[in-house]
Parts: C-alpha cells; structure tokens; sequence
C-alpha cells in the first residue's frame, strides 16, 4: 500500500492521478466537461458531469498506473473552490447547476450587504471581502431563486457543499457530509478563528446551519470510499482547496514562502504562519492547508483571468489552434509594441476588487498585429501577478516580515518560459518552477500520506521538493518600474471606480 491517489477536480477539467511514495506520477487520466453560461456574469457547471468525469478519471489513472486498488494507502481530494453545489440528502439530486466561483450573479447581494456596513466585521471574521466570488452568495441565490428550495432546505432536506463535500458524498455513498478547513474558509460563513460555521454570517445571508458540512482538518478521516466504486473501501484522508493543496504540494511550510498557480486565473498565496493578520492592500486571508490541529494562515491574492485569456484568443478570437502555439506567436515580436491589454471579462480581483470592470486592449497602432495581442495577453498573466506579490510585500513591510525571496511556481501556463522569464522580470525575484508542476495534486497525496502514514513528518515532504528551472531577473529595475506603470495606468482605464 504505498501508492496515493490524488483527485484533482478543476474548473474547465477533471483529473486523477496516482503518485507513489516520493511524489512520482505513475499514472493520469484527465476529462474536460463543459461549461455553461446562462447569462452574461455566470458561469455553471453540471455537478452530475463532475462526478460521472471524476469516477470515469480515478479508475482510468489507477488502470494507467498498472495497479491494484488494494496498492492504494489513501485518497487525496483537492478542487475549485467556491463553488457552490446543493443537493438533496436522500436522493443525492443537484437542485440546480453547481454555481461556479468565477460566477457574478449574487453582485446585487454583496452590494446591498455592503451598503449595511457589513464589510469590515465580516472581514475581522474570515478574512474575505463581501465577493460574490465566495460561496456565501451562490447558495442565497439558489435558495431564494429555485422554486422550493429554501423551505426544504429548512425541512433539512438540502445539503450544501463545495466541490469536495459534493465528491466526498458520492465517493461514500451518501455517508459523509464533510469538508476541510481550507475549503471551508472561502465560503464567507466560516470564522477563520474557530474554524467553525458562525451563526452571525448564516443568520446574516438566512442560511440554515443543517445544510452546513461538517469542518476537519485537511489531514484527517474523511470516510472510505464505497466499495462499489473500487472494490474495496479506500480510506478519503486528505482534502483542501485547489490553491491551499498547491501551496502544500509546493512545501510552502514555512512563513515567507509563496508560490503561484498559473491556471484558469492566477493564485498568489504566502505563508504568514500560525497567526491571523488582515491585508491593508487588497488581499484576502484564509486558512492553508492544515495537516493538524495548528490553524495556519496565507495571504492570498487571486486573478480571476489567467490562463483563461488565452482559451479566450483561441476561441473567441481564433488567433491560434492549440493553447501552446501562443509562445511562438508572441515569440515572433520583440516586445508587445505598446498594447496592454486588461483581461477583466468578469471583473477584477485582488487587489483592485471591481465587480464592474471590463477588458480592454489599448495601445493600438496600425501596425499592431495578433502576435503583439498574444503577448499583451501573456504578458497580463505576469502583470496581475506582479500587482498581487506587491501588494504582499507592502503587507510584509507593514508587519515588519522579511520580504520574498522568490516565488516558486505552478499550474499549467507555467511551462511557458517566455512568460516565466517575463514574470521574474517584473518581480525582481526568482521564479522557481520545480520538477513536479502537478502541485495541486500533489499537495492533495501529501496529505493524505500524512494521515496514512507514508509520510513522517512535513520536513520529510520538503526534502521531496526539487527545482527544474530558475528563472532570475536580467531587466533593469528601472525599466521594470516603467513597465509597472504602464500596466497601472491601462488597468485604471478598465476600472470603474
């Protein structure tokens, strides 16, 4: 039993994948699924088609990695976080869509809460910002807009869940009804303090507590999964949301070490350690990955475009056929000509937070070309995360922290060395891309080998951690302060306020 097996539910793909014991993948299966989007501003996902393209997933990487289910010493869950699923606890039905976290539907909501004056006590308690980016809004909408819902959800009918407790339930055959801290901690209904559901938030938004999964560490008992999928009853024993697991995954143990995750959006999170502190510049703090009892914090900045800018040149523009070919595109011109472009389709995240903003390119000339486009867009990935380690380092400055010394890094528009080499540019620091980009995943086996005893000690999982490539920065500072700017004053004409 020294196999692991990690369940990687994403936001435009599911995937499983078995790592044996020092972190190697020895088998993968991955799905894409599809996307639904109503309205302009939502976004939904089938939970139905999460679960039929993660159980399809699991058995083919296990089939791959030419092992028996009896090898399996555990599972590890790691997901898109926010995203909203309520079901019903007999049948196991979804009542709608799973609402999904780049979704802008329940806007209205977290405006009229801020109106209230709500912001700053819901703050000191989650560390969150009133977003409808947070879970908190998705499951009003749902009980206030599908018709019945809301009475049988006080009936105790309805359960909610993110994408964990959604997998976790049907993993279980309807047993468990459970999350972890990290997932818990981005649904605006948890206090980061207690790690326990507050009564304030649920009353606030008319939430029934029974809907609410239970909270666990990230390393503990999350059930077995029934033997019906598997043959036999493979222990759950790791859980944590998509970024936490990939800080985990990266051996970001210790405070000051940060890593970023290039997907769909960008996530920037830091360890700040044990003790809660609130940004003073657009950032929001959550809970990390928590392998014990400890509480353990992370600033966390998020882009909500990353990767996503370039499935948009592809489909929407149709600039290229393949996601890759956009490194040569851009590599066919010297620089970006003067085009910034903005990729605020559904708003911006940290540290601006303006629900209303919208993309832009500028800087267009009459010899612009969609090669200078291909690299404004990738080169936005690198300026929205520069915008986020920044606003960390004012908040490392401010609690007299030591400053980064490099970001390691993830996600799948991490093997673009253009862009990597861009980013350390902007940031001044080392980007470190490590041999195993499959962080998310792996962060997930981390912790579920911890609870099932292949792993010691989290000093043992840091000794696992190896660098493939370091990109430093060769730009001048001052030139780099130049093109900060620019990027300032592009993102100030896309924003609203």
């Amino acid at each position: 039993m020294s196999y692991l097996l990690a369940l990687d539910q994403g936001t435009s793909s599911t995937r499983s994948i078995v790592f044996d014991s020092r972190g190697r993948i020895v088998g993968m299966s991955q799905r894409e699924f599809a996307q639904h989007y109503p309205q302009p501003g939502w976004v939904e996902h089938d939970p139905m088609d999460i679960w039929r393209t993660q159980k399809e997933t699991l058995l083919e990487a296990i089939s791959r990695a030419g092992i028996q289910p009896n090898e399996l010493a555990g599972i590890g869950i790691t997901n898109q976080r926010e995203t909203t699923v309520v079901w019903d606890r007999h049948t196991g039905a979804p009542v709608y869509n799973a609402i999904v976290w780049q979704d802008r539907r329940a806007e209205p909501t977290c405006a009229a809460l801020r109106a209230q004056g709500l912001e700053p006590g819901i703050l000191q308690k989650t560390g969150l910002r009133i977003d409808a980016y947070f879970s908190a809004t998705k499951l009003k909408w749902i009980l206030d807009h599908v018709p019945g819902a809301r009475a049988r959800a006080q009936a105790g009918d309805l359960l909610f869940g993110t994408i964990d407790s959604w997998l976790i339930w049907q993993l279980t055959a309807g047993r468990c009804h459970l999350t972890d801290v990290s997932n818990a901690a981005r649904t605006l209904l948890m206090n980061v303090h207690t790690g326990h559901w507050d009564d304030d938030l649920l009353a606030c938004l008319d939430i029934p507590r029974g809907m609410m999964p239970e909270i666990l560490p990230s390393t503990a008992d999350f059930g077995h999964v029934d033997p019906q999928w598997l043959g036999r009853a493979v222990p759950i024993s790791g859980v944590a949301g998509d970024q936490q697991s990939a800080l985990f995954g990266q051996a970001c143990f210790r405070p000051g070490t940060a890593k970023n995750t290039y997907g769909t959006g960008c996530f920037m999170l830091m360890n700040i350690g044990e003790h809660f502190r609130i940004s003073d510049n657009g950032l929001v703090t959550t809970r990390a990955a928590q392998p014990d009892t400890t509480p353990a914090f992370a600033l966390e900045g998020s882009v909500f475009v990353g990767g996503a800018v370039v499935q948009w040149l592809r489909d929407g523009l149709q600039a290229f056929v393949h996601s890759s070919d956009i490194e040569a595109l851009a590599r066919s011109v010297p620089d970006s000509g003067g085009v910034m472009f903005v990729p605020a389709f559904t708003g911006l995240g940290a540290p601006w937070w303006d629900p209303d903003a919208r993309g832009t390119i500028t800087g267009l000339t009459r010899g612009t070309s969609m090669a200078h486009i291909a690299r404004a867009a990738l080169e936005s990935i690198a300026y929205q995360s520069a915008a986020l380690l920044q606003a960390m380092e004012r908040d490392a400055q401010a609690a007299q922290a030591a400053p980064m010394q490099a970001l390691r890094v993830d996600g799948g528009a991490c093997v673009n060395d253009l862009l990597m080499q861009f980013q350390a540019d902007l940031l001044g620091i080392p980007v470190l891309r490590p041999t195993m980009i499959e962080t998310t995943a792996l962060g997930a086996a981390f912790l579920a080998g911890l609870q099932s005893g292949i792993y010691a000690s989290i000093e043992e999982l840091e000794s696992l951690w190896r660098i493939e490539r370091q990109f430093d920065p060769v730009t001048p500072r001052d030139q780099a302060a130049d093109h900060l700017a620019a990027w300032d004053r592009a993102v100030r004409q896309a924003c609203t306020h």
